[in-house]
Parts: structure tokens; sequence; C-alpha cells
């Protein structure tokens, strides 16, 4: 590995580079709320060589988007699903976004005028 791939690690959203105990902290959670939020499938985290949890800076701004509903009194499971749905939703509007770009770009004389 070289020092450029080391250095493209920083701006890779995926990258597993937060501990559990880091990554609580950072979001001023516990790593029960962590557990948790993993036993209901809303990120599962990579693991070291040794076994411990990595979280990435995307699963980390997941993360915290849980704890904003669970702060406001969601029920976890459900803050969990909520948070799923709206991940699900923002990639369904990002694609559609790009076909409607693509279809544009091959017939600019029906592009439409939202």
């Amino acid at each position: 590995m070289t020092a450029d791939d080391s250095f493209s690690r920083l701006d890779d959203d995926d990258y597993p580079a937060y501990t559990m105990g880091r990554a609580a902290e950072m979001l001023g959670t516990t790593q029960g709320f962590l557990r948790a939020i993993g036993e209901a499938r809303l990120i599962t985290p990579l693991r070291s060589a040794g076994g411990h949890r990595r979280y990435s800076r995307y699963q980390l701004r997941i993360a915290a988007r849980a704890r904003e509903l669970v702060d406001q009194g969601t029920p976890i499971e459900a803050a969990c699903r909520i948070v799923i749905l709206e991940d699900q939703l923002e990639e369904a509007q990002r694609i559609n976004a790009e076909y409607r770009k693509a279809a544009e770009a091959e017939n600019p004389t029906t592009a439409s005028s939202d």
C-alpha cells in the first residue's frame, strides 16, 4: 500500500475507520446503542482482524439519525425502520434523477420544465 492509497481513504465514506468506543463517543451515545442498531440491522459494522467492530462515516451518519429519532421518543426498532426507509427513498430519488437526466440528454426536445 502506498501513501496515496492511505490518503485516499480519508475521503472514503465507507472505510471502517472508527472503533466502537470512538464511534459512540462521536455520537454522544453508548456502545450498547450501537449494538442495538446493529441487532436491528440498521448498520452492520465491519470487523477488524481481531474481531472488533469498525464503523464508517456513512454508518455514523445513519446511526446519528437513528439517535435523533430515539431522542425524540421513537422506539429504537421504529427509528431504525424509519432511517432505512429514508435511505431507500433518497437512493431511489438519486437514481430517478440520473434516469431523468439521461433521458433528457437523449431527447432534449421532450425535456420537461419541472
